[in-house]
């Protein structure tokens, strides 16, 4: 019978690293629809929608403090705690990155996004949110791999890994070609501005997503 390294305790880290992964994953409908909002202009419910994101952020955050303060001491992991920590700090960055995108828009309320880049700003966002969702996968099947340590659900988990990294290289494309009509098409420079901070601070959301992929590439790494 295999014994869990985890059963010696309370609950698995990877439980609250699930935790945290699901209310990331809570924001991403939150963020498309107020970035949908944003750009239609005459929807009302951008604020309140700014608002939960908010609010989940704020759960979020007591759920990493918990997992912080409730790693086991003086054992051994099968991991390396510290890089543990490093997944569960980037995917919290995702949440926080969500936030400062829709503060950043809220700054600008009267002018939408200029038309000639709606279409590819709202593909962006589309790309974006798979990096959002995608942590929660990742975070499940890191807690069912770390039970049974078999090669069947590391190759899940790395599969799920490796759709984060394809999603944010679509998302990092998107956001270069983002920045280029910006230059080109707007005439203000404070409408670029705002802009290119804006599709930088998105891009951010999948550069975050990738790098708490890659922490726990490192975890399974042999």
């Amino acid at each position: 019978m295999r014994f869990s390294f985890f059963s010696l305790f309370f609950e698995s880290p990877f439980k609250k690293l699930k935790d945290h992964a699901d209310k990331v994953r809570e924001c991403a409908w939150m963020f498309k629809r107020a970035v949908e909002c944003y750009v239609e202009l005459d929807c009302e419910e951008f604020d309140k929608l700014t608002e939960d994101v908010a609010k989940l952020e704020s759960q979020a955050d007591w759920i990493k403090r918990n997992l912080r303060n409730h790693l086991p001491r003086g054992l051994l992991m099968p991991v390396d705690k510290f890089v543990l920590l490093d997944c569960l700090r980037e995917q919290d960055h995702v949440l926080d990155s969500v936030e400062e995108a829709l503060y950043w828009l809220s700054f600008k309320p009267e002018g939408g996004i200029a038309k000639e880049l709606t279409g590819d700003f709202l593909h962006l966002v589309d790309a974006v949110v798979p990096c959002i969702e995608k942590l929660s996968d990742m975070a499940e099947q890191a807690m069912v791999y770390f039970e049974s340590i078999t090669e069947k659900n590391r190759e899940k988990l790395k599969s799920t890994i490796g759709d984060i990294h394809q999603a944010e290289k679509e998302a990092d494309h998107l956001e270069h070609e983002l920045k280029k009509q910006a230059f080109a098409v707007l005439k203000d420079p404070v409408e670029i501005f705002h802009v290119v901070r804006l599709v930088e601070i998105i891009g951010d959301i999948a550069d975050d997503a990738q790098n708490a992929s890659d922490r726990m590439r490192t975890m399974i790494a042999r």
